[in-house]
């Protein structure tokens, strides 16, 4: 099962998957940031974080809760009283994270970030898309280098391996 991670005939297969989960993180970053009502970081930041937090805590009550009780103590303590550095923290950070996967920089770092944010998510009771994007991106850290092999990760490496290759040259 680890061939499918490592065949660097597959490259392409990882490239197609992180410009598509990178165009996805950036374009909900990019909303965000500039969303015209000011709810994330405008005029009213923190408004969008305060309802969605309030609802993941209403979501910890009941038979089925669709959040756990830890998470939304963890929300109601630490991320609430926190809304005005998420608030800004959210969008920049999918806005990264979409940039890194597109381009291949750090694209493990940028992987883990997004799955991070996609966990955190679905913890507070968001499902949609973020089961989908936390997969591809889990998919993309079990690739390793290959899931940066066609982006800046790629020439660095490639660069790193001609500058440590010995000479051809006749001395």
């Amino acid at each position: 099962m680890s061939r499918i991670f490592k065949d660097q005939r597959l490259s392409v297969l990882w490239l197609v998957l992180r410009l598509w989960l990178g165009y996805e993180w950036l374009h909900a970053g990019f909303e965000k940031l500039t969303n015209p009502a000011g709810v994330w970081v405008g005029a009213k930041a923190g408004t969008a974080l305060s309802g969605f937090f309030a609802g993941a805590i209403k979501k910890s009550a009941g038979d089925h809760p669709a959040v756990l009780g830890w998470y939304a103590g963890f929300l109601k303590n630490v991320a609430t009283p926190a809304i005005p550095l998420f608030t800004y923290l959210v969008p920049i950070g999918e806005f990264i994270v979409g940039v890194a996967l597109i381009t291949g920089t750090l694209t493990l770092v940028g992987a883990f970030f997004g799955a991070f944010m996609n966990l955190n998510f679905m913890m507070a009771g968001s499902t949609g898309v973020n089961p989908e994007y936390f997969v591809v991106a889990l998919l993309l850290l079990a690739a390793g280098a290959n899931a940066g092999r066609y982006g800046v990760d790629g020439l660095l490496a490639s660069r790193k391996a001609a500058k440590g290759a010995p000479s051809t040259s006749a001395a």
